[in-house]
């Protein structure tokens, strides 16, 4: 591809709406180009690596028996309301025409409309289905430029099997091509146990990597190399203490005091020895509960321990509820259910709020003075902590989801009614899985791994080009000749060659273009070289460079820089 016809508009200044690395560079190397909040043109240059990430996932998922298909965007809404995701997903899902439809965010609902009355016995499964589509989600904040948007590229594929063993070959066959894929892309990634949320089912594993740019936060154990969200993610944490004999209830005068570091600094305490009240609203119902000092409540946790409808209690609800204010509510004379942490299980002689505002209590004893309390894992991995399968110090950091695979079960197939007779001619429900992959975070996420302060360092097979030629000063025949004519021998060769035949522009100019782009070799063709009759190759990657002679060119290609 001649560069003086093509349309790759770099820039020179970091744009102002980006912040993480593989934003900037998307936008500086003329991959992509904002819309609007969220919404990105993929230019010919991003979109040429686009394709290649998509041939690598439809190599792996073909070799697994995928059949691929192309469901429309635009789903009837009453489809989404039978199987309740509507309500699920809430204001992320988009409506459209008088709310009759939704654009689609995923397709598990098609897949069983679909399925049904097509699948109809024991003998038609399984089936692997998959589409490579766009997507959309009405996100509130859209953000990290293609890693959190609107509108996005999305491949999700669907097993339909007839029973769970069936189900789990499905599901262990889309482990084995997400490893693949991500492995041919280059990436360095980790697989951890998540929560599937609005997708629902018995289990879900997320493909993640490290990056300070990610929505997710995780908790990974590099010796043993146990990872899981921190949505589900467990450790091994100081729980508090039990004395052999608790204290009677007594009330303390805490004026002003609200947070427990202020309590701790008021009463010369330990965090330990303190119960953390937070008030949620289960089905409608109040619902306290309590967490061990400054551990926070992790509401996904919770959701999956109550079940229903969660949500925080707003302030102007906590004082009819409790009798005070956030900061001053506690255990002791709360009306409602109460539920706490494990970590706080059987203590005693712990301080907590006295639901009266500039109160706390001393001396509780959950076992003797909280009845029928009950306990769950309600907290927040935190780094630092120990791993609870071979005791190593844990790691929570940020990380970027590739993908999410998940057992779905009869969730869809129940709603929708998507029946098949069995091998004893038995109605039985469908079961389903549900694979997904973002197509663009695996380029971003490649980005984020793949640069240096000059610009990109692509690498097979996601490089746009193998080989960006400069030819230096395009003006002077001598040169012009000779990258003409290496142009033409490259590509005979099979070489992807980006050629720089810009007539215009410095050296420096060129260089600075050739290294933001970051293809793997530049060669570079100068007057000063070739009337030696040699010619230059730089390793973009390592920045080595070395001086051949023209004739053994091709040669020096088959050989590291």
């Amino acid at each position: 591809m001649r560069l003086s016809k093509s349309f790759i508009p770099t820039l020179k200044e970091v744009p102002s709406e980006a912040v993480i690395p593989s934003h900037i560079l998307m936008i500086r190397a003329g991959l992509v180009r904002q819309l609007s909040a969220g919404i990105y043109s993929w230019l010919p240059l991003g979109y040429k690596v686009l394709r290649k990430v998509m041939d690598i996932i439809r190599e792996e998922m073909n070799a697994i028996g995928g059949q691929e298909f192309h469901f429309p965007g635009l789903n009837p809404k009453e489809i989404w309301e039978q199987t309740g995701r509507v309500e699920a997903f809430g204001d992320i899902l988009f409506h459209v025409k008088n709310r009759e439809y939704v654009l689609a965010p995923t397709h598990e609902e098609i897949v069983a409309y679909h399925a049904k009355g097509a699948i109809v016995s024991y003998k038609d499964m399984p089936q692997i289905w998959y589409q490579i589509q766009t997507k959309f989600r009405n996100e509130p904040r859209p953000r990290s430029g293609v890693i959190r948007g609107r509108q996005f590229i999305m491949k999700d594929a669907y097993t339909l099997d007839r029973d769970t063993a069936g189900l789990d070959v499905g599901y262990a066959l889309h482990d084995k091509a997400y490893r693949s894929i991500f492995d041919r892309c280059g990436l360095k990634y980790f697989v951890v146990g998540a929560s599937s949320g609005a997708m629902g089912g018995s289990k879900s594993e997320e493909f993640m990597v490290k990056s300070e740019a990610g929505e997710d936060t995780v908790a990974y154990c590099e010796k043993c190399q146990y990872a899981a969200n921190s949505e589900v993610a467990q450790s091994v944490a100081e729980p508090a203490k039990k004395h052999d004999e608790s204290k009677t209830v007594y009330e303390i005068s805490t004026p002003n005091v609200k947070s427990i570091d202020e309590l701790c600094e008021f009463l010369k305490i330990h965090e330990h020895e303190t119960a953390k009240s937070r008030v949620y609203m289960h089905d409608d119902k109040p619902v306290l509960v309590l967490t061990l000092g400054n551990n926070e409540v992790n509401e996904t946790k919770l959701t999956n321990a109550l079940g229903g409808n969660v949500r925080p209690c707003h302030p102007d609800e906590l004082k009819e509820i409790s009798g005070a204010d956030a900061g001053s509510i506690g255990p002791i004379g709360f009306k409602y259910r109460i539920i706490a942490d494990n970590l706080l299980k059987e203590a005693n002689n712990l301080y907590s709020g006295a639901n009266k505002n500039n109160f706390h209590i001393g001396g509780i004893d959950l076992t003797r003075d909280v009845p029928g309390i009950e306990y769950f894992d309600l907290r927040t991995a935190e780094s630092g902590e120990k791993c609870i399968r071979c005791s190593s110090t844990l790691e929570v950091f940020k990380a970027i989801e590739l993908g999410h695979i998940f057992k779905l079960g009869t969730k869809y197939s129940e709603a929708l009614g998507v029946l098949f007779l069995d091998a004893n001619g038995k109605e039985q429900h469908v079961v389903m899985g549900s694979y997904g992959i973002g197509v663009e975070r695996i380029l971003a996420c490649f980005i984020e791994q793949n640069y240096d302060e000059k610009g990109l360092t692509w690498k097979e097979p996601l490089a746009p080009f193998d080989i960006h030629l400069v030819g230096l000063n395009m003006k002077s025949a001598l040169v012009s000749e000779a990258a003409e004519k290496l142009y033409k021998q490259l590509a005979e060769e099979g070489y992807e060659v980006l050629f720089d035949d810009r007539l215009d522009g410095s050296a420096g100019v060129k260089f600075n273009d050739a290294d933001l782009l970051g293809m793997p070799i530049q060669i570079i063709v100068g007057e000063k070289n070739l009337k030696e009759g040699k010619i230059e190759i730089k390793n973009r990657r390592t920045g080595e460079k070395k001086i051949v002679e023209l004739d053994k060119l091709l040669d020096s290609l088959q050989q590291p820089v």
